[in-house]
């Protein structure tokens, strides 16, 4: 009997997702650079801590925290896909960082118990199949006292720019629905939710306050972004697509980008939850 699953977390961030970022991870660092300071900067006060930086990716946050640290303090950044944890490392090695990346899912690992002072994550925590075992999880490797600081999406009706592609695409494309409830990019949209699984996962002064970041890459790419990113992207990218549908798709989908278009950028603002608690 054939099923229509969507791919578990571990073979899409090991596969056509994570291929992605790493193709387009000079635009992603662009796009989301202003983020960077926001989860690095409160450490220059705590130059000897010991962070973890959850859904690390190619390492641009590790990278940030690491600048931020002294000789005592250390940066470990975890990530369930293989392939952007050996970008991230090649590029600590270049910038001569001693940063520990780990490939492994932060829901399962075994952290070392009580031995961070600080987790950090943009954009890492809405993919746990089981958020209040993650979180869990990540509390007890917190030291007394210890915090959290996770950046994620709010609604998709909030974030226009990164719903645009799959709209535009829509009437031309198959694409695999959005799941309503459970890990992917929006499944932190309902800050009653998130409350309630830090509140069940042991965590305290738990603050979820709304964060609205100006974002933007250049023009020229568009299309890039367009053809590797997100649901539209794989759809673009999958085997046996005709190339002239390819090209109308991608046509039509840059064409629907226009209202964010401001001479050579292109800008949206992220619609986002600032996420913190002890």
């Amino acid at each position: 009997m054939t099923t229509n699953l969507p791919p578990s977390q571990h073979d899409l961030w090991n596969g056509p997702a994570g291929d992605a970022w790493v193709q387009a991870q000079t635009l992603l660092d662009g796009m989301f650079a202003p983020f960077e300071p926001l989860l690095a900067d409160p450490l220059d006060a705590h130059p000897d801590a010991q962070v973890l930086d959850v859904g690390c990716g190619t390492g641009a946050v590790c990278l940030a925290i690491a600048d931020r640290l002294g000789p005592s303090g250390h940066c470990t950044g975890v990530d369930i896909s293989a392939p952007m944890i050996a970008v991230a490392r090649e590029r600590a090695a270049a910038a001569g960082k001693d940063i520990d990346f780990i490939v492994a899912d932060a829901q399962q690992h075994a952290f070392a118990p009580a031995s961070l002072d600080h987790i950090v994550s943009r954009f890492g925590v809405m993919f746990f199949n089981d958020p209040v075992q993650a979180f869990r999880r990540l509390r007890g490797a917190l030291r007394s006292g210890g915090n959290l600081h996770a950046i994620a999406w709010r609604s998709p009706a909030e974030n226009a720019f990164m719903t645009t592609a799959e709209r535009a695409a829509a009437p031309l494309l198959a694409l695999p629905p959005r799941a309503a409830d459970g890990p992917g990019q929006f499944a932190f949209a309902d800050a009653g939710k998130v409350q309630a699984l830090l509140r069940d996962s042991g965590w305290t002064r738990i603050e979820i306050t709304p964060l609205d970041v100006r974002c933007s890459i250049a023009r020229e790419d568009l299309p890039t972004y367009v053809s590797l990113l997100g649901p539209v992207g794989q759809a673009l990218r999958a085997e046996g697509l005709d190339p002239s549908t390819r090209a109308s798709v991608l046509a039509a989908v840059v064409d629907a980008f226009a209202p964010f278009v401001q001479g050579d950028r292109v800008v949206f603002t992220a619609a986002c939850w600032s996420v913190r608690a002890q």
